[in-house]
């Protein structure tokens, strides 16, 4: 059995996820089956895919392969933007749990705002509330979702998000955004959680990975720079949900639970914050730069 159980999180309609989950963003399909078993066996409980990375029949798939009960992994999914609109919405429903070889998803979130078409965002969004009230889903939620696109939602609609997903590292905190989300009980996770998307980032610093102030921290605690970023998370509470196909990598993640960081390093962590985003920018997400049919289950 694996050791570390993970501590769970308890989301605003008191659904529980583990804090800790993976992610298989940018994890080829062919790759998907082997590196979710890797995650399962090591002993990861909450794996986060979305419609736009094509690649949830490799998750299903794992966890079928996995021998572990259903009920006992935390499946989490997004609907992408071509996807929006309530029908559509519904439809794409069905399209990710076809996939995944699931009757219901643990959290269905949108994975954009989609600011310039926000009609649809908000139908998308009512689509997912009708889920919710069905039972095909425990949890609905957002991705991406800037404090104002919080509060164009919640003025048009019924139940507040569980999450909202966005990118959280110690090089980008996002502030406001952790700032709004607890104002509104809104449960932050972590994309990009140990700053993977600014190793490719052009000279405007050293990745994460190479940072002094998180090196020194990794030293005295006998860690490793990313377990130190992800432990940073937790005590904050966050979720996380780093990615890795590496074996090695996969388990090294998970080992965070045996060491609490002070608070002079979480404020040291803190003070990294560089306010350069990694990611594309929200607004920037349109369907006509953006868009891409998700295929059929």
């Amino acid at each position: 059995m694996p050791m570390n159980p993970v501590p769970t999180l308890t989301l605003n309609n008191g659904v529980e996820l583990p804090t800790l989950g993976y992610g298989v963003f940018q994890t080829p399909p062919e790759e998907t089956v082997a590196a979710v078993e890797a995650a399962l066996a090591t002993g990861y409980r909450h794996i986060d895919t979305a419609a736009a990375y094509g690649n949830e029949a490799g998750v299903g798939e794992a966890i079928r392969r996995s021998g572990i009960d259903r009920d006992d992994v935390f499946l989490e999914t997004k609907i992408w933007i071509s996807d929006y609109g309530y029908d559509a919405t519904l439809h794409a429903f069905d399209k990710s749990a076809g996939k995944l070889g699931v009757e219901q998803i643990d959290l269905l979130i949108l994975h954009q705002a989609l600011p310039s078409r926000f009609d649809l965002t908000i139908e998308a969004y009512k689509a997912l509330e009708t889920l919710l009230a069905d039972g095909k889903v425990r949890a609905i939620g957002v991705s991406n979702f800037m404090p104002d696109h919080l509060e164009r939602l919640l003025a048009e609609t019924s139940v507040v998000p569980a999450v909202n997903q966005i990118e959280v590292h110690p090089y980008f905190r996002q502030p406001d955004v952790l700032a709004a989300d607890a104002a509104h009980g809104i449960l932050t996770q972590a994309w990009s959680p140990i700053g993977g998307i600014t190793f490719y980032r052009d000279g405007e610093h050293t990745s994460t990975l190479q940072d002094p102030t998180i090196g020194a921290i990794a030293e005295t605690h006998g860690k490793s720079a990313a377990q130190v970023m992800l432990r940073w998370h937790l005590q904050q509470g966050r979720s996380a949900i780093p990615k890795s196909v590496t074996p090695a990598r996969i388990a090294e993640n998970f080992d965070v639970l045996d060491f609490e960081l002070s608070g002079d390093e979480l404020a040291a962590i803190d003070a990294l914050d560089t306010g350069v985003r990694g990611g594309p920018e929200p607004d920037a997400i349109t369907l006509e730069a953006f868009g891409s049919d998700i295929p059929e289950a």
